[in-house]
């Protein structure tokens, strides 16, 4: 009952030396508040895990480490999370970030002025490249998770399914356990299964930096197994065929963050980075590895595109499964 208590938080109500001000997100693993500290005044985020939530030690788990996460990373692009007092209850202290949602500008502009999305994701490669050199995969970028101020400058939120590269293996033995990313995002690697490492952080930022110029995601179906087959088993329609001003560097630069194979990807954010910053110095390939540059796809008659659907499968439907249970 007393937990039950706790999270239902209201306006008006204090939780140790913090006054909840608003409710600002409900998650299918905690709810997000806007609140006061007491003792100096600052504005803060709290995040109070859900009651069963607590009461799954993998997700306690995961909760505490997504804290001790952004205890340890210090960056202007990345959100902070301050340090544990003695607190009444498990919860998290987070940095109150000004601005709006990527998401809310995409829905509202459908796609961006290209010079702006260069910007954005510029800043993103900056707070990955710092993230990735301190050994954290966020593992669910996407433009729900960042959040863009008046000057354009961003911050990465929510870190409730990052890793560090050393830590162990979290298993999930509950169904309904997140443990995936978005399936517009995911990387091809994170559907087959795969840990993944910090080019999944790029494939999912080559996804983003494609519907900021493009207004749509390269990959879309009637439901998540669709969305992430096929982008395990076809190429992206060419973004300059849904935005001509897009340049063909810029165009490469996004087949280059969006490859299959991580190892053909950028290896790093900063190689990415310098890609957009020197844009005159990226060759453009329109060789056999580049496919879709000539919109090609696999014809759905073929039978190894039936023996790779089927082969997917069992893996899809379970991550499809867990991506479901989380919403």
């Amino acid at each position: 009952m007393q937990q039950v208590l706790m999270t239902l938080l209201e306006a008006g109500d204090t939780l140790d030396h913090y006054r909840i001000d608003a409710t600002v997100a409900h998650g299918g693993m905690s709810v997000l508040f806007k609140a006061t500290d007491l003792n100096d005044g600052r504005r803060v985020a709290i995040k109070v895990p859900l009651p069963e939530m607590e009461s799954d030690p993998v997700l306690v788990e995961r909760f505490k480490r997504e804290q001790e996460i952004g205890q340890t990373l210090s960056h202007p692009g990345v959100v902070k999370t301050y340090d544990g007092e003695l607190r009444s209850r498990n919860y998290m202290v987070i940095e109150w970030v000004e601005g709006r949602l990527l998401r809310t500008f995409l829905n509202e502009e459908r796609k961006l002025p290209i010079d702006r999305a260069i910007k954005i994701v510029l800043g993103i490669c900056d707070a990955l490249d710092y993230m990735h050199k301190h050994g954290i995969i966020h593992r669910d970028l996407k433009p729900e998770n960042v959040m863009v101020d008046e000057q354009d400058q961003i911050k990465l939120i929510d870190f409730g399914v990052a890793m560090k590269e050393d830590a162990r293996r979290l298993t999930f033995a509950d169904p309904h356990s997140p443990t995936l990313g978005t399936p517009d995002y995911i990387s091809p690697e994170q559907v087959k299964g795969q840990r993944g490492d910090q080019r999944s952080d790029i494939y999912s930022l080559g996804v983003m930096l494609y519907e900021m110029l493009t207004g749509q995601v390269p990959f879309s179906g009637p439901n998540p197994f669709a969305v992430m087959n096929e982008r395990v088993l076809n190429d992206p329609k060419p973004p300059r065929k849904l935005n001509p001003a897009i340049s063909p560097e810029l165009q490469e630069i996004v087949y280059r963050a969006l490859e299959r194979d991580p190892r053909h990807r950028y290896a790093t954010a900063s190689e990415m980075a310098w890609d957009l910053e020197h844009q005159e110095h990226v060759g453009v390939d329109d060789g056999e590895r580049r496919p879709a540059l000539l919109g090609r796809r696999f014809p759905g008659g073929r039978k190894m595109l039936l023996y790779a659907g089927l082969a997917l499968v069992p893996v899809v439907l379970f991550g499809l499964m867990l991506l479901l249970a989380r919403h």
